[in-house]
């Protein structure tokens, strides 16, 4: 059996995957998915031991989703292990995606606040930030560095800075939010610092927190503590929203387009996961 015969089994059987499990929370939502189609990418082999072989593949599924009169569609890209024995397909699994820990600090949060009366305005261009969150969703931008074990905030950042968001900070890596000289601060590439900073900053990049996602304008971003204990683990930003007014968010790790913003059907969400919305910009609500 073939991974293209695999995922026709996977999905006519509705076993637990994450392409059900999309599916089953839009339904939940009052949501239907009409057609999905997917793709393989193969990433890598390797010979195991007993004629086994094991194939890392990135599965991209695209699903088109309807309420109403209403139609959009929802892009993701995740890993997954393949199993072959004997050159027949023997068993797959989703990947989970590494927890941001391996590449930050996890002493004090990284967080530099500024007086309130340094309070300053800047412009920001939010049809830039998405159209730049929407060109790059599935790729990485040559002009920067790429995190290969974790590019959400970089990303982010990137689209930000698109819009026009002001850097400062440079050249200390805990102070601001910039990029530079293929250097950059935490809070340009790390989701904590980042969460902490957006909390903060008076000057440069600036936000307002805002207490419900459907508060949230497009180029606004969402950070995500997925087990509640108070360490923020991802970022998203906010590109369109569905026939209810709620966001639909572009990310990196694992690659997505338009995905419903609560990230339910993550491995990585539990129901302790804590979130905070980030109006971006000065003077905002």
């Amino acid at each position: 059996m073939g991974l293209n015969q695999f995922w026709r089994t996977q999905l006519a059987e509705e076993k637990d995957n994450w392409v059900n499990r999309v599916r089953n929370l839009h339904q939940e939502r009052g949501y239907q998915v009409i057609r999905m189609t997917g793709s393989g990418q193969v990433l890598s082999e390797r010979k195991l031991p007993d004629q086994e072989v094991e194939c890392q593949y990135n599965l991209h599924v695209s699903f088109l989703i309807k309420k109403g009169n209403h139609f959009y569609r929802e892009e993701q890209c995740r890993r997954h292990q393949a199993i072959f024995y004997r050159s027949r397909f023997h068993s797959d699994r989703e990947l989970p995606e590494q927890n941001q820990a391996v590449v930050e600090d996890r002493s004090n949060p990284i967080i530099e606040l500024t007086p309130v009366k340094e309070l300053e305005r800047f412009y920001y261009d939010r049809q830039e930030a998405v159209r730049y969150a929407e060109y790059w969703w599935n790729d990485a931008n040559p002009a920067y560095h790429f995190f290969e074990v974790n590019d959400c905030t970089n990303y982010i950042s990137q689209c930000l800075r698109a819009g026009g968001a002001p850097m400062r900070g440079f050249p200390n890596r805990s102070t601001g939010w910039w990029y530079q000289n293929d250097d950059w601060s935490f809070s340009w590439s790390v989701a904590h610092a980042f969460r902490w900073y957006l909390s903060g900053s008076t000057k440069g990049l600036q936000a307002t927190e805002v207490d419900a996602p459907e508060k949230l304008q497009l180029g606004d971003v969402i950070c995500y503590d997925f087990e509640g204990d108070g360490r923020y683990d991802h970022t998203t930003i906010v590109v369109a929203k569905n026939h209810d007014n709620m966001p639909l968010v572009n990310a990196h790790t694992n690659n997505s387009r338009h995905r419903y913003w609560d990230y339910q059907d993550s491995l990585a969400w539990t129901p302790a996961c804590q979130y905070k919305f980030f109006a971006i910009g000065s003077g905002v609500l």
